[in-house]
C-alpha cells in the first residue's frame, strides 16, 4: 500500500516537471454559494494566468469544492489556451495598443529600460507571465478581474511585431524599421544642424 502512495506522489511529481517552463499567478479566488434545502452549499471558482515568460501566455477559470481543486482546473484550462506575443528585445511591446472585453477597455505602452511593469493587479500578472519588464498601462472601465484580463489578452493579440508587418507586406524588416525612425508627418521636416 505505501509503494502505491510512492508511485502516485511520484506521478504527480512527474507531471510537474514535464512542464518546467510553466510559472502560473493565481488573480483572483471568489466564494460561491448555493442554496438547497438543507442550507447553503460553498463552492470556489479560481481565476489562474499561466505564462513561460517568454512570450507566452493564458488564462483559464475553474470551479469546485475545494480551493485547491478549483486552481488546478483554471491552470489546466490556461494551459490549453495560451497564445504566442512577439516582444521588442524580449522585455516590451512593440507598440502602443488598447484592447477591450465587455465594458473593460485597458490601455498599454511601450516603455524605455528601466521602466518596470506600471499596471494594476490582473494585468500585472499577465505582463510577469508574458515575461514583459517595462510596460506602461491603464484600466478604464470595468475593475472586474476576468473583464481586465480578457481585455489585455485581447490588447496583445492585435500587436504586431516588424518582422510580422515585413511578411504581411512582402517587404525586408530593415524597410518597414527605417519608415518608422523617418518623420513622423508629411510637412514635418529632418532636422538641419546648424553651421558654427
Amino acid at each position: 500500500m505505501a509503494g502505491r502512495d510512492d508511485n502516485r506522489g511520484g506521478g504527480r511529481g512527474r507531471g510537474r516537471d514535464e512542464n518546467p517552463e510553466f510559472a502560473d499567478r493565481l488573480v483572483a479566488i471568489n466564494r460561491v454559494s448555493k442554496t438547497v434545502k438543507g442550507g447553503k452549499r460553498f463552492g470556489f471558482a479560481a481565476l489562474v494566468v499561466v505564462g513561460d515568460q517568454k512570450g507566452r501566455v493564458g488564462f483559464g477559470k475553474g470551479k469546485a469544492k475545494e480551493v485547491p481543486e478549483a486552481i488546478r482546473k483554471a491552470t489546466e484550462q490556461a494551459k490549453r489556451q495560451m497564445i504566442r506575443v512577439a516582444l521588442k528585445d524580449g522585455r516590451t511591446l512593440h507598440h502602443d495598443m488598447t484592447g477591450r472585453h465587455g465594458a473593460g477597455r485597458v490601455v498599454m505602452r511601450t516603455a524605455p529600460e528601466g521602466t518596470g511593469i506600471i499596471a494594476g493587479g490582473p494585468m500585472r500578472a499577465v505582463f510577469e507571465m508574458l515575461g514583459i519588464n517595462d510596460v506602461v498601462s491603464k484600466s478604464i472601465g470595468s475593475q472586474n478581474p476576468y473583464n481586465m484580463i480578457r481585455a489585455t489578452l485581447d490588447g496583445l493579440q492585435k500587436e504586431s511585431s516588424p518582422r510580422s508587418v515585413a511578411q504581411r507586406r512582402g517587404k525586408k524588416v530593415a524597410d518597414i524599421l527605417r519608415k518608422e525612425d523617418g518623420p513622423k508627418m508629411d510637412g514635418e521636416q529632418a532636422p538641419v544642424a546648424e553651421e558654427a
